[in-house]
C-alpha cells in the first residue's frame, strides 16, 4: 500500500521540522523523513549540545576568576562527567519537545532512510523501510556533513583525528588537542577545551581566523585567546597527519608539527546531496542543490532548504529559507532574503555580526562610514564583565543606512538582532536613535555608537 501526501519532507533537522510544521498548519498532509533524531546536526550534535558546553566552561571560568567580583570560590573544580550528561539530558528534552511539535501538527514522523525512487503525473514516489509513499510536493532539507579533505595520514590516524560530532562525547578531556581549521566551530571548540583544561593549538590556513567575519574582530578575538594560552598558527598549510602529529607548512616555507591526544577536523562543510536518489529527478547541483529566491530547484514541485543548497550552512538560515519554501507551496508569494543574516561565535567572549564588513563593503566599492566605541561604553557591560574588553562597530551608507553591526563582547549573540531589524527594513541612524533603549543594559552600546556616527 501507498501512502499519500501533499508534501514529503526528507531531512528533520532546523529546516524540516520547522517546514513540516508551518505546511500542516496550512492544511498539507505532510510525511517527514529523518533517519536519526528530530532536530537534525544542530540540535543533536551541533548548535545545542556545543552551547551547553560552552556554557558550563563558562561558569567554570567566572568561578575561577569570580575574586574580580568580591566573591571567593575556593577549590572550583569541573566534573566532565557531569557536563556530558547535561547536554544529553538538554538535547534529550528539546528533541522531545520537536517531536511534541510533529505529533500536535499531525505530521507523520519516519525514522528510516528516504530515497527517492520516481516520479509521475502527481508527483513524487519515495520509499523508507518497506513502505512506499507518494507526495505531490518534494522539499529536501538533507542538511551538510563534516568536509574531510584528502590529507595524508588522516585514516590511518584511527580515533586520534575526529570531527565535532565525536569530540562532543569524549568520555575524557584531552590534555593536548590539535584543532585543524580556525573558522566558527574550530574556534567555538577552542575556546570550549581552552577553559576546561586543555592546551589548545588552531592551524588555520587562511591568515585569520573567523574567516568571513570582520577582520578587527577576529583580530581582537584572537589576541584575547593568544592570552588565554592557545597557540595559532596562520596562513599555514596542513600537510599530512602522522600518529599524533598534524604537520604542517608555515607561510615561509618551514614545515613543522603540532603534537594532540585528540585531532580536531574543523575544514568546514559539505551538502548531503548523495545517497537518497536525487539523481532520479534531475535537478540541478553545484556545491549543493541550486534554488532561486522562492527555493525552488530546476524541477517544479521541488523545493530544497538549508545546508543541502550550500549557500548559509546556519540553522537560521535553513529555518527561514523552509518558510520560505513552504510558503511559496501555498501561494503566498515569499522571497528568501540574505542581506541580515546573522552570524554568531558562541566564544568566551562572544562575536556577532551582520550585514557587511568592511572588507566587504570595500571590496562592492561601497562608500561608506565607520563609527566604532569599546564595550566599556555601556554600564552594564562594565558593571558584568570585570576582565572583558569588547568592541561594537556600526558601517553607515552616505544616506545615513545601516548596513553592517560587528560586536566582540557578551553577551552580544542576545542583542544583534536589533542590528539584523535595521539592515533587513532598511532603516537609517536617525530612525533607529528614535527607539528607546532599556537602561541599564548591553544593548545601549548599539545606541552609544549610532550617537557616534549621527555625530
Amino acid at each position: 500500500m501507498t501512502m499519500i501526501y501533499d508534501l514529503a519532507i526528507i531531512g528533520g533537522g532546523p529546516g524540516g521540522y520547522v517546514a513540516a510544521e508551518r505546511a500542516a498548519k496550512g492544511g498539507f498532509s505532510v510525511v517527514l523523513f529523518e533517519r536519526r533524531e528530530l532536530g537534525g546536526v544542530c540540535l543533536n550534535e551541533g548548535c545545542i549540545p556545543t552551547k551547553t558546553l560552552l556554557y558550563s566552561a563558562k561558569l567554570y571560568d567566572y568561578a575561577r576568576h569570580s575574586e574580580k567580583y568580591g566573591v571567593s570560590v575556593e577549590g572550583a573544580t569541573l566534573d566532565y562527567g557531569a557536563l556530558l550528561k547535561r547536554k544529553e539530558k538538554v538535547v534529550k528534552k528539546l528533541v522531545g519537545g520537536v517531536k511534541v511539535r510533529m505529533r500536535s501538527a499531525a505530521v507523520e514522523v519516519v525514522k528510516a532512510d528516504c530515497r527517492i525512487t520516481g516520479r509521475t503525473d502527481e508527483g513524487f514516489l519515495l520509499n523508507a523501510g518497506e513502505t512506499d509513499y507518494a507526495a505531490a510536493r518534494l522539499l529536501i532539507c538533507t542538511g551538510s556533513e563534516s568536509a574531510v579533505p584528502p590529507i595524508p595520514g588522516l585514516a590511518e590516524a584511527g580515533g586520534v583525528v575526529v570531527t565535532n560530532r565525536e569530540l562532543l562525547s569524549l568520555p575524557e578531556v584531552p590534555r593536548r588537542l590539535v584543532v585543524i581549521g580556525g573558522g566558527v566551530i574550530g574556534m567555538e571548540f577552542a575556546s570550549l577545551f581552552n577553559s576546561i583544561g586543555s592546551e589548545v593549538t588552531v592551524i588555520e590556513m587562511l591568515p585569520k581566523i573567523l574567516g568571513p567575519m570582520d577582520d578587527e574582530i577576529s583580530a581582537l578575538l584572537l589576541s584575547q585567546y593568544a592570552k588565554k594560552g592557545v597557540t595559532f598558527h596562520l596562513g599555514c598549510k596542513v600537510v599530512s597527519v602522522e600518529g599524533n602529529d598534524v604537520v604542517f607548512q608555515t607561510p615561509e616555507g618551514e614545515t613543522c608539527r603540532a603534537a594532540g591526544d585528540r585531532i580536531l577536523l574543523s575544514v568546514g562543510r559539505r551538502a548531503n546531496i548523495r545517497g537518497f536518489g536525487l539523481e532520479t529527478l534531475g535537478v540541478e547541483t553545484g556545491r549543493g542543490i541550486v534554488v532561486n529566491e522562492r527555493m525552488e530547484t530546476s524541477v517544479p514541485r521541488v523545493w530544497a532548504a538549508g545546508d543541502v543548497t550550500a549557500f548559509s550552512m546556519l540553522a537560521h538560515t535553513a529555518s527561514r529559507e523552509a518558510e520560505v519554501a513552504v510558503d511559496n507551496m501555498l501561494g503566498r508569494n515569499a522571497r528568501m532574503s540574505y542581506k541580515a543574516i546573522p552570524g554568531v561565535v558562541y566564544t568566551n567572549p562572544e562575536v556577532a555580526g551582520v550585514g557587511l564588513t568592511e572588507q566587504e563593503a570595500a571590496a562592492q566599492g561601497l562608500p561608506f562610514t565607520v563609527t566604532r566605541l569599546p564595550m566599556a561604553y555601556s554600564g552594564r557591560f562594565v558593571a558584568e564583565n570585570e576582565r572583558g574588553e569588547g568592541l561594537c562597530k556600526i558601517l553607515v551608507a552616505p544616506d545615513g543606512a545601516v548596513l553592517g553591526v560587528h560586536m566582540l563582547g557578551n553577551p552580544c549573540s542576545e542583542i544583534i538582532q536589533s542590528g539584523c531589524i535595521a539592515i533587513e527594513k532598511g532603516l537609517t541612524v536617525r530612525e533607529l536613535l528614535e527607539v528607546v533603549f532599556p537602561h541599564p543594559t548591553v544593548s545601549e552600546i548599539l545606541k552609544e555608537t549610532l550617537l557616534a556616527a549621527g555625530e
